[in-house]
């Protein structure tokens, strides 16, 4: 398995065949297109949002924006990135979300915006991270959020909680 480093191209970037390696997401629920800049630090990621995304066909009906749970759903992607970036061994993990707190909402997001995720870690230890999340849209933070996400042993966590994994 390569490292996230291997995996950025020669900008530093990573695309979003490099993000799916990374976590366990894909299409429709894969909120981050690439991610512009990551250290061990801070992240910054890039989610484009679509006139044909699902989830505008019917929040709301007749005026759709994009549900705020989701916009703190792509803060939660790209805060498990930064935080599987300070793990040696991120493939054998799990990032949780654990507890969210403070979220904020001030400004909707339609089709055609392009949302700007900015997490900075704030602490780590092997049992979990906290994270100061913001989404901006064109330079001006439309929501953000304190998240607290757990790192657990994979195998582990999915054996106990899925009959699937046993």
């Amino acid at each position: 398995m390569k490292s996230i480093d291997e995996l950025k191209n020669e900008k530093g970037e990573l695309d979003m065949n490099a993000v799916k390696q990374i976590i366990p997401y894909d299409y429709p629920f894969l909120m981050i297109d690439k991610v512009i800049s990551l250290d061990k630090t801070k992240i910054t990621a890039i989610k484009n949002v679509s006139s044909n995304d699902e989830f505008l066909k019917g929040h709301f009906a007749g005026f759709p924006i994009m549900p705020g749970a989701l916009m703190v759903e792509g803060m939660g992607q790209a805060a498990t990135l930064l935080i599987r970036y300070n793990l040696d061994d991120h493939h054998k993990k799990d990032v949780l979300a654990f507890r969210i707190k403070e979220a904020k909402f001030n400004a909707p997001a339609f089709g055609g915006d392009q949302l700007e995720y900015e997490c900075v870690l704030l602490g780590q230890d092997d049992r979990g991270a906290l994270v100061q999340a913001k989404a901006k849209k064109e330079g001006n933070v439309i929501a953000e959020a304190g998240l607290m996400l757990a790192v657990v042993d994979r195998k582990e966590f999915r054996s106990k909680h899925s009959p699937v994994y046993k």
